[in-house]
């Protein structure tokens, strides 16, 4: 899980100076921003999304 978190967290800095080079004018925007976009969302739903023990689900007893 951390390993996720530090790849997704230099991936995300790695796209927003891309897209720092896409704000100069040295690389088209159109791919910059989505490429943004997806890391962000993909950084923020890793962080909020984790994995927890909800406990055990059994299933209720039927009398018959």
């Amino acid at each position: 899980m951390k390993v996720q978190l530090i790849i997704l967290s230099i991936l995300f800095l790695f796209i927003f100076g891309l897209n720092i080079l896409g704000l100069m004018n040295l690389i088209p925007r159109f791919i910059t921003l989505p490429l943004l976009f997806i890391s962000t969302y993909m950084l923020i739903y890793s962080l909020v999304f984790r994995r927890a023990f909800r406990g055990i689900r059994r299933k209720p007893l039927v009398k018959v």
